[in-house]
């Protein structure tokens, strides 16, 4: 099955493609906030998406902060838009481990959607 792993950012949205035969995750694009849901139901034709991993914002007490209450509104726009089954999985410091293997300048929430989807692919290895 091919996935979609998005980062939702309050200004960019990043996005990865990757698969269970491989194994493996792959930085896609970024597109600004606002054009995230077009971007992402695009990319689920395109890249013929069978599931989406969506980051999850806890705080360290498991409690959601208020990114993860945009990001559920931006999931149920998606769920509405494609139908799509998707699965968050928790992006703890997913953006200071793309920052440390990134270190070119420019946008990193690509690295960071491939860190959260690669997370997800790992553990379905484990299953």
């Amino acid at each position: 099955m091919k996935y979609l792993g998005i980062d939702v950012g309050t200004v960019h949205t990043g996005f990865a493609v990757g698969d269970d035969s491989s194994g493996f995750a792959f930085p896609k694009e970024v597109v600004p906030a606002k054009e995230a849901l077009d971007a992402a139901a695009r990319l689920c034709k395109e890249e013929h998406i069978g599931s989406i991993v969506i980051g999850q914002s806890l705080a360290s007490n498991e409690v959601p902060n208020e990114v993860q209450f945009a990001i559920q509104r931006f999931a149920q726009q998606l769920q509405e838009h494609t139908g799509i089954t998707q699965v968050f999985e928790r992006e703890d410091f997913s953006s200071v481990e793309a920052h440390r293997y990134q270190q070119s300048s420019g946008r990193q929430d690509d690295s960071a959607a491939a860190i959260i989807l690669q997370r997800f692919l790992d553990k379905q290895k484990r299953i």
